[in-house]
């Protein structure tokens, strides 16, 4: 199974904590951890310092506390145990997919689903919150989508037209083509 994981399993960079303007890099790969890392400093002596790296297999990070401490310090406990998690060779196969997939698989959960998956990760959260969502949720729910309606779901968003009910729907768009008219007849 692992063969159909990309070669780069997880990527991050960033500053690392202040005062510090060093500048930091973790990849891994399906067999090796590597580390980054570039000096930034204005004082002379350390202006001509080259960048480092440290590559290490997945069994070796594993055993490499002072590369496990680093990685802490600077991106954090939650980042250290992902890392760790993938060079013991578990995987989180719905991080590898597609958004268009995961928003394919995602429409057909019911409601109260798709609320409790929001809350899993911010990756989850904006595709849950996302017109792309709500747009495939609409169109499963509704037998016909008129242009009008398409043009209010532009206006509104297609999660407010799904949680909006019949009645203030029929209402907007009324008020959507009597404004349209009148801006029409303005025009003249």
């Amino acid at each position: 199974m692992a063969s159909w994981l990309p070669e780069t399993l997880f990527e991050i960079v960033g500053q690392g904590p202040a005062p510090s303007k060093d500048y930091y890099q973790l990849l891994v790969t399906r067999s090796q951890v590597i580390f980054r890392w570039w000096k930034i400093s204005l004082r002379s002596e350390y202006r001509s310092t080259k960048p480092g790296e440290a590559k290490e297999s997945h069994e070796e990070f594993l055993e490499n506390s002072h590369l496990q401490v680093q990685i802490a310090l600077i991106f954090g406990a939650r980042i250290l145990d992902y890392v760790f998690n993938l060079c013991e060779g578990k995987f989180d196969f719905l991080e590898q997919l597609s958004d268009n997939l995961l928003l394919n698989i995602i429409s057909y959960l019911d409601l109260e689903d798709i609320a409790r998956l929001s809350q899993t990760s911010r990756r989850f959260a904006q595709l849950c919150m996302s017109d792309e969502l709500w747009e495939k949720v609409v169109q499963s729910a509704c037998d016909t989508i008129t242009p009008d309606m398409r043009a209010l779901a532009t206006d509104i968003g297609w999660r407010q037209m799904f949680f909006t009910n019949k009645l203030q729907l029929q209402r907007q768009l009324r008020k959507r083509k009597q404004r349209q008219e009148s801006q029409g007849n303005s025009k003249f």
